[in-house]
């Protein structure tokens, strides 16, 4: 059996959900990056649509119900120490219900809001790409 990210590159999706004028990141305990705070995402499912793969992942991993969603970025992270390959589009919204909460502690370790000025570290690839695509745009 062959796996997406793994024997060829995988497709991802992922969210950037922003409330006053914090980002939502959690922290990953399994690769690829282990041990580094990201945006929620995942795996896109076979003919499942990117954004409908970002709102799942996002409500899956964090207990939002995500309302909307505008594509933010596309983003390619090549990850030599995890021999991974994934090509992901994020998203962004402020358009959600809830309060997030660690819903899936066997992937995540930690969730919480930060200030794009006070990120924790190491920020994942794929978070990166999100903040840098943030910050052009001027949200804060």
């Amino acid at each position: 059996m062959a796996y997406p990210g793994i024997d060829f590159p995988g497709v991802g999706s992922g969210l950037a959900v922003f409330s006053d004028g914090k980002l939502l990141l959690c922290k990953r305990l399994k690769a690829p990056e282990a041990g580094h705070w990201s945006i929620v995402g995942g795996k896109v499912d076979h003919m499942e649509p990117a954004a409908d793969a970002a709102r799942r992942e996002a409500e899956e991993e964090s207990g939002l119900k995500i309302h909307s969603a505008r594509f933010l970025c596309l983003s390619e992270q090549l990850i030599a120490a995890d021999r991974q390959h994934w090509i992901s589009l994020i998203y962004v919204t402020d358009d959600f219900s809830g309060e997030p909460q660690l819903t899936e502690p066997d992937k995540l370790s930690a969730i919480g809001w930060y200030s794009l000025d006070e990120l924790p570290q190491p920020l994942s690839l794929f978070a990166q790409d999100a903040v840098k695509a943030l910050r052009a745009l001027a949200i804060s």
